[in-house]
């Protein structure tokens, strides 16, 4: 009797440490977690990583006071650092990846909460950004989340917070005048609510001829909306003027006079303007950031001609407030303040 009492009081401080650590771990749990539930994973990751440290140091408290061998508690401490180091090292390659990943998508700042992405044939708006995960929501209302690694190893398209550009492609024949087309096209833009919306000829088929009508939409938060509206209006304008569509492929066989040609009654007038020299042009407003990113750098190397060169210091302040200037739009797009 004496052997076992004495054999229980040596496992006493071990008994009152395990139930010391676990009732401080609980706390720490409901203290940083439990307690608050509406914290994303953004917010949950430092709290969980200083829980899991504070659970290796319980345990290292637990072997300290366990009643046994300092041979053998040197034998359990190793097997414990072994442990450890191997699951470190069989998941550190991942890990440290994705959270490097995550960092690099913070500093870059190229999308957040909100905006639209497409990363391969996913599309949907951003719900979360994690430091080792980022999740978006489909069009299906769906939750998809992808490893940061992924994204940054693979084209990530952004759909801007500031504006975008919607189009719709249709074919029509030879026999409509491009002119007629350029304004029912136009009219059905404006319709679905798009502004300055401009005609391009994609390409000149067996059959038919490929148009894309673009326009800018303001508000990308209606992108799905707004993407369904312009087909819907294209097909309600073109059938309204009693213009045939014929997307995909419409092939039809008619019987023609043997003087009827397959061409519009009346040739346009041929365009006498030069469109690379026109700011209202598709590309000045598709490529606004590209051109900016251009002009800037254009006008460094500028600075750096007339510093060769000996200029007045006049020129050269002149130059440097153009450098300013445009560096203050590109910052106006990046934060959402140039509508494209």
């Amino acid at each position: 009797m004496n052997q076992l009492t004495a054999a229980l009081a040596d496992w006493v401080p071990a008994l009152i440490v395990l139930t010391g650590v676990i009732v401080t771990l609980t706390g720490l749990h409901w203290w940083l977690l439990a307690r608050r539930g509406e914290l994303g994973n953004e917010a949950r990751l430092p709290r969980q990583l200083l829980l899991a440290g504070m659970t290796l140091v319980g345990a290292l408290f637990i072997v300290l006071a366990l009643p046994i061998s300092d041979t053998l508690r040197g034998q359990v401490l190793s097997l414990l650092g072994v442990v450890l180091t191997a699951v470190i090292g069989l998941s550190s390659t991942t890990f440290v990846a994705n959270a490097m990943a995550g960092v690099m998508l913070r500093v870059v700042g190229q999308f957040r909460p909100g905006d639209f992405i497409r990363l391969n044939e996913q599309f949907g708006r951003v719900t979360e950004r994690g430091l080792f995960h980022v999740e978006i929501q489909t069009e299906d209302r769906d939750l998809t989340t992808f490893p940061n690694l992924l994204l940054i190893t693979h084209p990530l398209t952004v759909v801007h917070h500031s504006g975008t550009i919607v189009s719709a492609q249709v074919s029509l024949g030879y026999d409509i005048p491009r002119g007629t087309v350029e304004s029912a096209l136009c009219a059905a833009a404006e319709q679905a609510g798009l502004t300055d919306p401009f005609v391009q000829v994609v390409a000149l088929q067996d059959f038919s001829v490929l148009y894309r009508i673009a326009g800018s939409l303001a508000e990308v938060k209606h992108l799905l909306t707004v993407r369904s509206n312009l087909r819907k209006a294209v097909m309600d304008v073109l059938h309204g003027q009693g213009l045939e569509i014929a997307s995909p492929t419409l092939m039809n066989q008619r019987k023609l006079a043997d003087d009827q040609r397959i061409a519009p009654p009346v040739a346009p007038a041929p365009r006498t303007e030069t469109p690379t020299v026109n700011p209202d042009t598709p590309e000045a407003r598709v490529f606004d950031k590209a051109e900016l990113a251009e002009a800037i750098a254009q006008t460094r190397q500028q600075i750096e001609q007339q510093l060769a060169d000996g200029d007045d210091d006049h020129q050269l302040e002149s130059t440097r407030a153009q450098l300013a200037e445009l560096e203050a739009q590109l910052d106006a797009s990046k934060n959402g303040q140039l509508r494209s």
